[in-house]
């Protein structure tokens, strides 16, 4: 069983991105676990066509601890399996503690199992917060495959070195490496050699380029993925070329972050503020 984090910066499309690979990974015959590491608990209303799903936090605060691996994991896409980890209450207590319980619960209960069948397990991870519970995917060992989703925006690519920097800290006594930057195109100037760039300098690869499409707007409406709502559009099939990429990584790396003049000198090498 593969065991994948998606990392990124808050609202560049990782939510979006990790339900439509996972769809092709699952269109492909693979069975996947998605779980949702945000308080928001919405990574994976796609798969689940929009359902609200209830989280392993409400779960056990409205029923208590004796749950069932059903009561907090539903069928979705192509029968990939549906966890959202949740959060606190606003306002109370810390939201990376909901990452922790779920991950905790989900190993009592069986959920990672060899019977189960998985071929892969994604976790989606809330922003660039690469500290306490946000990080347990990587610090633990639960996740052993990071992807980060970027773009050529100054900030999204700030993020994704940061991510890097935990990546490093956690590498040294741990599995844990990058697999790859996805980018999340926003339509920057000289955006695909710029993060092609980013990655060589990290050591790294840009697994796929995901250009910017109204048809991801038009199937999130239709609370579907892609692939489900339109298969033979051509956004579906970039899904489809990242899935087959991420399926066939052999390039798992201890990244090289950037010192911040070095990203900056990126940045204007490329004309993004010329």
């Amino acid at each position: 069983m593969r065991k994948v984090a998606i990392y990124g910066k808050g609202g560049i499309g990782k939510s979006t991105t990790t339900q439509n690979t996972v769809a092709g990974l699952a269109e492909m015959g693979k069975r996947v676990m998605v779980v949702g590491c945000d308080p928001k608990a919405d990574s994976t209303r796609l798969l689940l066509g929009g359902m609200s799903q209830k989280s392993v936090l409400d779960t056990l605060r409205e029923e208590g601890e004796d749950v069932e691996l059903d009561d907090i994991r539903n069928d979705g896409f192509c029968n990939t399996k549906c966890v959202e980890s949740g959060g606190p209450e606003p306002g109370v207590g810390c939201a990376g503690r909901g990452i922790i319980t779920s991950i905790n619960l989900l190993e009592q209960l069986g959920a990672y199992k060899a019977e189960q069948g998985l071929d892969y397990v994604f976790y989606d991870v809330l922003g660039d917060v690469v500290c306490g519970g946000f990080a347990m995917p990587i610090r633990d060992g639960k996740a052993e495959e990071i992807y980060i989703v970027c773009s050529g925006e100054m900030m999204a690519m700030y993020a994704a070195n940061n991510i890097c920097k935990g990546i490093l800290k956690f590498a040294e006594n741990g599995k844990v490496r990058l697999g790859g930057l996805i980018c999340n195109s926003r339509k920057v100037d000289n955006e695909k050699e710029m993060i092609q760039e980013f990655a060589r300098q990290l050591g790294t690869q840009m697994i796929h380029f995901v250009p910017r499409d109204n048809d991801v707007q038009r199937a999130e409406i239709n609370r579907k993925t892609v692939i489900e709502w339109n298969p033979q559009c051509g956004q579906a099939d970039e899904y489809r070329k990242l899935a087959t990429a991420i399926h066939g990584n052999k390039m798992f790396v201890v990244p090289k972050p950037l010192a911040i003049p070095e990203l900056e000198k990126l940045l204007m090498d490329y004309g993004l503020y010329n």
